[in-house]
């Protein structure tokens, strides 16, 4: 599975940090960011692993302007 953080959509709320902070942090420019990532045109993604699938669904569904996308 691989997570995508839509970086443009991003308000920096801060919630995703707060209830995964094993995958994203709050960057210097206080938008959201995924630890890791590997940058793309319109944002940063990552694969994950099934351990983390919880932590990012979590993230994803609480994201107030859904920036954050699961694929698999």
């Amino acid at each position: 599975m691989r997570i995508i953080l839509h970086r443009q959509k991003c308000i920096g709320c801060g919630s995703c940090a707060a209830v995964c902070p094993t995958l994203f942090e709050m960057a210097e420019d206080n938008l959201s960011h995924l630890k890791n990532s590997t940058a793309e045109k319109d944002g940063e993604s990552l694969e994950i692993n099934a351990n983390q699938i919880g932590c990012a669904k979590e993230a994803a569904e609480i994201c107030p302007v859904q920036a954050i996308e699961i694929v698999s």
